[in-house]
């Protein structure tokens, strides 16, 4: 967590399992955007960020969960998620965070986009063991 916030706003885990469970991150994420009065571009983005980075961990690991916290405190306040599975893990994590990567036949768009997206980004994975991405946009 960052120096001089806290988490005094809402914290909600979420189990991501099926394509239903994108659906229901997706909704949560909106909720809790709206909870602190995100504008819309921050809202889209994150919505967007974190919808890819549910969709990966349901392609690369099939289940893992998402934990969603809004963060008020000094000098801002935001929401921070973090997504974990217990998957594979990336071996190579940053050839994966180039543009045009991809390991399962995609775009290869979706860790250094969703990077983009969000004001915070950091990535932790060990083969064999999993992935944790924590993403955090700030209200401006």
């Amino acid at each position: 967590m960052a120096a001089g916030a806290s988490s005094d706003g809402a914290s909600l885990v979420l189990p991501i399992e099926t394509a239903v469970s994108l659906v229901a991150v997706q909704r949560a994420v909106t909720g809790a955007a709206g909870l602190i009065g995100l504008g819309l571009v921050e809202k889209t983005k994150l919505l967007t960020a974190s919808s890819e980075l549910a969709r990966n961990i349901l392609v690369h690991a099939g289940k893992g969960e998402a934990r969603i916290d809004t963060i008020e405190g000094l000098p801002r306040s935001g929401i921070r998620i973090s997504f974990t599975d217990s998957g594979p893990g990336i071996t190579d994590i940053d050839r994966a965070m180039q543009d045009g990567f991809s390991s399962s036949r995609g775009m290869g768009l979706g860790l250094p986009g969703s990077r983009r997206l969000v004001h915070e980004f950091a990535i932790d994975s060990t083969p064999g063991r999993g992935t944790r991405v924590v993403i955090a946009i700030w209200k401006r």
